[in-house]
């Protein structure tokens, strides 16, 4: 009833302020029409952003990257400029069934999948549970949401989640608060990242779009990790993972008990970093992905 008042972001209004905006598509694909930018050539790599964040959050790694792979960086269904599908797309298993058929409309086979945050929850389902289209991928998590986090915390919104389902006005309200002077930055500082001109501005545009907000608490509400977190000891893929040591969002303490769950596991510790760590360090956290994929003998 009330998703007629929270239409997607327009590109026109954004496009000239968008990073790599040349590199920018949209495929329909899955119910959803999906905003990709697309750019490099090999073997494919797969980029998922975090909630609340938008493809553009790869933005100072993707021409690194791109110089040896073929870069798919989609926004989420029901971000940026994505839209949000059909019922249960925002679930977990929805988006990778998503994000499945946008690689099929591609005809793309990622050998290496990057997440980060809940991207990455995302794509340690896509490997478990959908093995063709991934075999053998590398699976790489920058700050992961793997297991269940502590206290009700989440990214950035907190309990404003479970108001999506309890009160369709609550996105509209928060687009509202965020337009507010400080208030983006602040919500992002305490993530323990604090980012440059560009990247405030990038999640100042996201955040105040009611759209957007609407999907992003809408996939906080259909949001449930304790099955991948059961399922964690079944992945035999080579996994990596990046985490800031000063990442407010994601207890750093987590990422050690998932290299229990799966013993492959390598973590690195961005030291300072906060949950954006890429987006603080992105030509660092390219170079440590490219070394991974070396170490992965993924070919490139």
């Amino acid at each position: 009833m009330f998703e007629s008042f929270y239409p997607g972001m327009s590109w026109v209004d954004h496009r000239s302020h968008w990073p790599h905006a040349q590199h920018s598509r949209f495929v329909q694909a899955g119910g959803i029409q999906w905003h990709v930018q697309q750019l490099g050539q090999g073997p494919c790599m797969l980029l998922l952003h975090g909630t609340g964040s938008g493809s553009f959050s790869w933005r100072d790694l993707l021409l690194t990257l791109a110089q040896h792979f073929t870069v798919i960086a989609p926004d989420l269904p029901g971000h940026a400029f994505s839209s949000r599908g059909p019922e249960g797309a925002l679930s977990l298993p929805g988006m990778a069934e998503s994000l499945c058929a946008l690689l099929s409309e591609l005809k793309l086979q990622p050998q290496v999948l990057v997440g980060h945050s809940a991207g990455a929850a995302i794509a340690a389902h896509m490997v478990q549970h959908h093995p063709t289209l991934t075999p053998n991928a590398t699976l790489i998590g920058l700050n992961p949401a793997w297991l269940p986090l502590t206290g009700g915390a989440s990214w950035l919104f907190g309990p404003a989640a479970k108001l999506a389902e309890l009160n369709p006005l609550s996105a509209w309200a928060t687009a509202k608060m965020t337009k507010q002077p400080g208030v983006v930055r602040r919500c992002l500082e305490r993530t323990g990242s604090t980012l440059d001109a560009q990247g405030l501005d990038l999640y100042t545009r996201v955040l105040s779009n009611s759209g957007h907000i609407y999907g992003v608490l809408s996939m906080m509400a259909a949001w449930r990790l304790d099955a991948l977190a059961s399922q964690l000891r079944e992945i035999r893929n080579p996994v990596f993972m990046a985490v800031g040591s000063h990442d407010q969002t994601i207890p750093p303490t987590l990422a050690h008990e998932a290299c229990l769950r799966m013993p492959q596991a390598q973590c690195v510790m961005q030291e300072g970093l906060g949950h954006l760590a890429h987006e603080q360090d992105p030509q660092g956290t390219a170079q440590q992905i490219l070394r991974w994929c070396t170490a992965a003998s993924t070919p490139f």
